[in-house]
């Protein structure tokens, strides 16, 4: 599906997205990454929601964000709460969904000037 970026110049914007990728401004990514306006963390390092561990997410406690989206793959995984209690006691927001809706709420959030940042799962895709 593609999005659109009218509103994000100079700034990450999601343009679209697919089974096993994203596109950040046009560019295509196939594996996870964290996403926020000015910067991109690119890999991140887990591959599956699984893969999610305390550390995934203290490595991003210093961003600045006022709220992270995590995007768990292409369903929904839901994540314990000590996964994400180092970002909760610094008083950043964490909202967990599959990572097209990620991807969609990170739009509409940075469209109105909120500091969001995405940390997605883009699971691989088997190759037929």
């Amino acid at each position: 599906m593609k999005l659109h970026l009218d509103r994000f110049v100079g700034l990450n914007a999601f343009s679209g997205y697919g089974d096993g990728y994203v596109m950040v401004n046009q560019r295509r990514h196939v594996a996870s990454l964290v996403v926020l306006p000015d910067r991109l963390i690119d890999p991140w390092p887990p591959r599956t929601a699984a893969d999610l561990t305390v550390d995934s997410f203290a490595a991003l406690e210093a961003l600045p964000m006022e709220i992270l989206l995590v995007g768990t793959g292409a369903r929904l995984h839901l994540l314990h709460p000590r996964l994400t209690a180092g970002l909760s006691a610094r008083r950043i927001g964490v909202e967990t969904m599959d990572t097209r809706a990620a991807c969609r709420t990170y739009n509409i959030l940075l469209a109105e000037g909120r500091k969001v940042a995405a940390a997605l799962v883009v699971e691989s895709v088997p190759a037929p």
